[in-house]
Formats: C-alpha cells, sequence, structure tokens
C-alpha cells in the first residue's frame, strides 16, 4: 500500500505533468513551490518530491539557488532532440512490432481516424502523441521507453507551436506519413516501419527550422 506523501507527490506530478503538456505553463515558467503547495492543498515534501518525479520525464528544470522552471529549448535544442528522436524512435518501434496485438494495432488505425476527422490543432496535439506511443508500446526496453517519453515531453511545446501553423495540406502528408507506419507496422515489417518514422521525424524537424520564430531568443537562465 502507498504512503499518503507517495499518494500526494503522485496527485502532484499527475497535476503539473497536465498542466505543462496542455500548454497551461508555458516554457520558461517559475513554478514556486509555496504556491503549488498552497493551491493544492499539500505540505512542501509532497511538493519537492512531485517536483523531482517530473524532472526526471523532462518536464521542468531544477536550479540550485532558483527553484523550478518549465524546461525549455532554442531552436539548436530543439533540433538536437529531433535527431536523437530520428535514431532512437525506429529502434523503439521495431523493438516493439513483435509484441503488439492485432488489438492494438486496431486501436491505433482508429485513432488515426479520429485525427483525419479532426482539425483542431490541440486535439491534433493529443492524438499525435497517443498514436505514436501506442506504437511503441510494444517495446520492453525500459531505457529506452523512457528515452523516447522524455523527448516528447520536451519537445510538446514546439510541436504544439507548430500544429497551428499546419495547413490542409500538412495535415495530409502527415496523415498520409501515419498511415505507411501503421501499415507496416500491421505487417510486422520492422524495416519499412523504421524507414517511415525516420521520414516522419526528419520531415518535422526540417519544417520546425523553418519558423524561428517559435523559438525564444534568449532561454531562461
Amino acid at each position: 500500500m502507498l504512503q499518503p506523501s507517495t499518494v500526494a507527490s503522485q496527485r502532484i506530478a499527475d497535476h503539473l505533468r497536465d498542466a505543462i503538456l496542455s500548454g497551461q505553463l508555458s516554457p520558461g515558467t517559475r513554478i514556486r513551490q509555496e504556491d503549488l503547495a498552497a493551491s493544492l492543498g499539500s505540505s512542501r515534501l509532497p511538493v519537492r518530491e512531485a517536483l523531482r518525479i517530473v524532472e526526471a520525464e523532462g518536464l521542468i528544470v531544477l536550479k540550485a539557488n532558483s527553484g523550478a522552471w518549465v524546461s525549455r529549448m532554442d531552436r539548436t535544442e530543439c533540433e538536437d532532440i529531433y535527431k536523437i528522436r530520428e535514431r532512437i524512435e525506429p529502434l523503439a518501434l521495431a523493438e516493439s512490432i513483435p509484441h503488439l496485438t492485432a488489438d492494438q494495432v486496431d486501436r491505433m488505425e482508429g485513432i488515426q481516424d479520429e485525427i483525419e476527422a479532426n482539425a483542431d490543432p490541440d486535439r491534433f496535439l493529443v492524438l499525435d502523441r497517443e498514436l505514436h506511443l501506442a506504437t511503441y508500446a510494444g517495446c520492453r526496453i525500459e531505457q529506452l521507453s523512457a528515452m523516447v517519453r522524455r523527448s516528447w515531453n520536451t519537445t510538446q511545446h514546439y510541436r504544439r507551436a507548430y500544429a497551428r501553423l499546419i495547413d490542409a495540406s500538412g495535415r495530409r502528408l502527415i496523415n498520409y506519413e501515419h498511415r505507411l507506419i501503421l501499415d507496416a507496422v500491421r505487417r510486422a515489417d520492422t524495416t519499412d516501419a523504421e524507414r517511415f518514422l525516420a521520414g516522419h521525424i526528419r520531415r518535422t524537424r526540417l519544417a520546425l527550422a523553418q519558423h524561428p520564430e517559435l523559438f525564444p531568443a534568449d532561454p531562461a537562465s
């Protein structure tokens, strides 16, 4: 049975995670422990533990003598993360495919159907994340899965900003790439799946590079 302090820490971590991933807390925002504790009716100890949890997930940065800040990147840092994603996510997908069930693949295709039927960028962001992480659900290398989740967390804000810039032709291209990946997953063809996914991530990286206005000129110190 979990200790009350552990339950409280998880509840606060869940709150912070949702606030950051939904965009309620933007990159560079300072998180004050005392304000967070007061707003959630908690003591400082569970708050400190919750901050360590979300820091490990890449969502915040804890700085000595400064406190907690929502993670923030410049364009070069974001491009570096995408380059890493181009390498590790195809591996995670290849490791996942042999362990996915037909029902799981059906669910992925259902998510993609919903993506294609929806034009709201915020809803797209939720569904796109759900789809890709579902394709990695069979990966049994926990260190790899943790790296993938962390890279998605740290780039969430910039994907949100980019999603709001995508026009109808851009959405069609994304949907086409998703369908290629899902077809390869359905066929259990890890070679095609890796190739299609790497190209999908690379294209997004190059597209993001065309929009320097999405990135801060001077990251928070």
